[in-house]
C-alpha cells in the first residue's frame, strides 16, 4: 500500500461517522410547496410596498416609516429563507444539474423580488438627517431600527441614481453572480490524479499535510499541474471580476479598490490601514521566524511551498475520529460557558452540521445564519486532523454568534466581517487551551504549540499577504488585463515577503492563487480573518488578567449582533482597535507562543541523550 493511500485510510477511519445535514428546518426538498409558496408571498407584499410607498417616504410619520421598514424586514427574512436553503443544497452538492437548475431559478426569482424593494433603501437614503431624527423622536418602533439606518445611510455618499442602482441589481445574477458560480462549480468539478487516485480538492489537499515529504511533493506538482491547466480560465474571471469592480467603484467613487469593503465592514480605512501595515512589518518576527525554526526542526536547509503545513518529527499523525472532536469542543466551550455549550449541543443533536467528505461539495468551511426564525448550519470536511478539530471550533463559535444575535432580528443580526470572527477565533482559542491543559507528553505539547503558531500564521500573516495580493491585482488592473502569468508573479512575490527566506518556491506554486474563492466571492474579505484573530488576542488576554464577569460581558458583545460597531463593542474591555498599539498587542501573543516553542525546544535538545 503505498503512503498516500494508507493516509486516505486513516483520513476515512478518521471521519466514518461525520454527519451529513439535515435541511428540513428550512424545506423538505426542492420540490417542497413552501418554496414556491414562500416566494409568491414575498412577491406580493414586495408589489403592495413598492405601489403604497415608492416616492412617498418624504412624507410618512415615524410609525408609518417604522411599519414600511418591519414589512420590508419580513419580505427579507422570507425571500433569505429560500435564498439559504437553495445556497445550502448548492454548496453540498455542486456536480448535481438539478440543484444548480434550482439555485439559479431561485437567485433570479429572488433578485427579481428584491428588485421591487430597491426603492426602500434607496429612498431612506434620501431622506435629510433632521428629517431622520425627528421621526426618530417620533417613533419608539422607528427607533429600534436606528442602527440598521446608520449602517445604510453610510454608503449614502455612494448611492447612483434610482435606474443606475435598479441595473445593476437585476443584471447581478447574470453579471458578477454567474462569474462566481462558474468559479465554484468549475473547482468542484477538478479532480487531482495522485499516486493512480482520483482527488478532489479538498482531499488532494489534505495530502500536503502528509507526514511523508514525497506524498506531499506528489500532491502539489498533481495540484499546481490540474490549477495550471485550468488558469486560463481562473485568469478570465479574476480580470473579469477585478473589472467590473473598478467599473462600478469609479461610479460610487470609491477612493481605493479596499474601500467598499472597509465601508461594508464598519471599519475606518485608516484603521485598516494600521492592521495591514503592523502584521506587515511583523512578518521578519512572527512567520520568518518561525519557518526557519521549522526548517531546523524538520533538518532541511530550505522548505518548499509543499512543507508550509507539514508534520513535525514529533507528530504521530494522529487522527481524531469525529465523536471525540465533538467531546473536545464541547468540553472546551463547556469550560468556559455551560451556556455556549448547551447551545452548541443542538448542532450535533439536530443534525446541523455536515463534515463528511465526498465529491461535489464545497471543498471549504463556514457557518451559515440562514434567518433568524431557524438557525444556522455548519459545512466543513472533516478529516481528523488537529487542524479539523480547530476548524469545528471556528464554524460552531459563529453558530453560537448568529444564534445569540438572531434577537436583533434580520436587518441587525448581522455582523461585518471584522467582527463576525469573534466568537469563532475565541472558540478556537478555548479549544486549543483545553487541549493543551490535557496533553502531558512534552512532544505532543511542542506539536499543540507548534500547530497552534501554523494556524495564527495562516490566520494573520497569510490572510495579510493575500489582501495585498489583492490589493495589486487590482491596481494593475486599472491600467491593463493581467496574464496569467502576471497574477502568478504577483502571487509570488507577496508569498515570499511574507513566508521569508526559509522558503524555497518552486515555479509551479505560481497558479496557487487560481484556488483561492474569497478573491472571487468577496473582494479584500481576507483582513477581516487577521482582524478578528488580533482583536480575540486582546480579548482573550483581557479574559486571563480579568475572568470575573468576564462571560457575560462576552455574552453581551455576541447577542449585539450589528447594533454596535467595534468602538462601542470592545469599550467595555477597555479595548480600542483605533489605537495604534493594539494591533502590536494582539501580535504580541503570537510573538510569545513562538518564543514559548523556541524555549521547550532548546530544553528537549538539551535534555536529549
Amino acid at each position: 500500500m503505498s503512503a498516500s493511500a494508507a493516509l486516505a485510510l486513516n483520513l476515512e477511519e478518521a471521519s466514518s461517522v461525520a454527519p451529513r445535514w439535515d435541511l428540513s428546518d428550512l424545506f423538505n426538498g426542492p420540490d417542497d410547496p413552501r418554496v414556491g409558496r414562500l416566494l409568491d408571498e414575498a412577491e406580493a407584499e414586495a408589489r403592495r410596498l413598492e405601489e403604497r410607498y415608492k416616492g412617498r417616504l418624504a412624507e410618512l410619520s415615524g410609525d408609518a416609516l417604522a411599519e414600511l421598514v418591519a414589512a420590508y424586514e419580513t419580505v427579507q427574512e422570507r425571500l433569505g429563507r429560500v435564498s439559504s436553503y437553495a445556497s445550502l443544497l448548492f454548496a453540498a452538492d455542486r456536480n448535481d444539474p438539478e440543484i444548480g437548475r434550482f439555485y439559479q431559478d431561485v437567485e433570479e426569482r429572488v433578485n427579481a423580488i428584491e428588485t421591487k424593494l430597491l426603492f426602500v433603501t434607496l429612498d431612506l437614503n434620501k431622506l435629510e438627517d433632521e428629517d431622520l431624527e425627528a421621526r426618530f423622536a417620533q417613533s419608539s418602533t422607528l427607533a429600534r431600527y436606528r442602527p440598521w439606518i446608520r449602517n445604510l445611510r453610510a454608503f449614502r455618499p455612494h448611492q447612483l441614481s434610482d435606474e443606475v442602482e435598479r441595473v445593476l441589481h437585476e443584471k447581478h445574477v447574470t453579471g458578477r453572480a454567474a462569474w462566481v458560480r462558474l468559479f465554484d462549480e468549475t473547482l468542484a468539478a477538478l479532480r487531482f490524479p495522485i499516486d493512480g487516485r482520483e482527488l478532489t480538492a479538498q482531499q488532494a489537499f489534505d495530502l500536503l499535510s502528509a507526514k511523508d515529504r514525497s506524498v506531499r511533493e506528489r500532491a502539489a506538482t498533481s495540484i499546481g499541474k490540474v490549477l495550471a491547466a485550468n488558469v486560463k480560465l481562473f485568469g478570465r474571471i479574476t480580470n473579469t471580476l477585478a473589472k467590473d469592480k473598478l467599473i462600478e467603484d469609479g461610479w460610487r467613487k470609491f477612493p481605493r479598490p479596499i474601500s467598499a469593503r472597509n465601508l461594508a465592514n464598519q471599519v475606518e480605512d485608516e484603521v485598516v490601514d494600521a492592521l495591514i501595515a503592523a502584521v506587515r512589518s511583523a512578518y521578519p518576527r512572527l512567520s520568518h521566524r518561525y519557518y526557519a525554526l521549522k526548517a531546523r526542526w524538520l533538518g532541511l536547509d530550505r522548505l518548499q511551498y509543499w512543507d508550509r503545513n507539514a508534520p513535525l518529527p514529533e507528530d504521530d499523525d494522529r487522527r481524531r475520529p469525529w465523536n471525540e472532536a465533538k467531546v473536545v469542543v464541547l468540553d472546551a466551550y463547556r469550560r468556559f460557558s455551560p451556556r455556549l455549550a448547551s447551545i452548541l449541543e443542538r448542532f450535533f443533536e439536530q443534525h446541523w452540521i455536515d463534515a463528511e467528505v465526498r465529491p461535489g461539495k464545497d471543498s471549504g468551511a463556514f457557518c451559515h445564519p440562514t434567518v433568524p426564525s431557524v438557525h444556522p448550519f455548519v459545512l466543513m470536511n472533516y478529516q481528523g486532523k488537529t487542524r479539523d478539530v480547530m476548524t469545528l471550533a471556528h464554524e460552531l463559535g459563529h453558530g453560537v454568534h448568529q444564534i445569540l444575535a438572531a434577537e436583533q432580528g434580520y436587518l441587525m443580526s448581522g455582523t461585518p466581517l471584522t467582527l463576525a470572527e469573534t466568537a469563532s477565533v475565541f472558540g478556537e482559542q478555548l479549544t486549543f487551551e483545553a487541549l493543551l491543559d490535557e496533553e502531558r507528553d512534552p512532544a505532543r505539547r511542542r506539536v499543540l504549540l507548534a500547530s497552534k503558531i501554523e494556524d495564527k500564521i495562516n490566520t494573520v500573516v497569510r490572510q495579510i499577504a493575500f489582501c495585498e495580493f489583492e490589493r495589486r491585482v487590482h491596481e494593475r488592473r486599472k491600467d491593463t488585463e493581467l496574464t496569467p502569468g502576471e497574477l502568478g508573479n504577483l502571487w509570488m512575490e507577496v508569498q515570499g515577503e511574507s513566508l521569508g527566506p526559509a522558503f524555497e518556491l518552486r515555479d509551479d506554486y505560481s497558479v496557487y492563487w487560481s484556488y483561492i474563492p474569497h478573491f472571487v466571492h468577496v473582494p479584500f474579505y481576507v483582513y477581516a480573518y487577521a482582524f478578528g484573530d488580533c482583536l480575540v488576542s486582546s480579548l482573550y488576554a483581557v479574559y486571563e488578567e480579568q475572568p470575573r464577569d468576564f462571560e457575560e460581558r462576552y455574552l453581551e458583545l455576541l447577542r449585539a449582533g450589528g447594533t454596535l460597531r467595534h468602538r462601542e463593542l470592545l469599550a467595555p474591555f477597555g479595548l480600542d482597535a483605533s489605537d495604534p498599539g493594539f494591533w502590536a498587542k494582539g501580535l504580541g501573543l503570537l510573538e510569545r507562543l513562538i518564543d514559548r516553542l523556541e524555549a521547550e525546544l532548546s530544553s528537549a535538545s538539551r535534555s536529549a541523550p
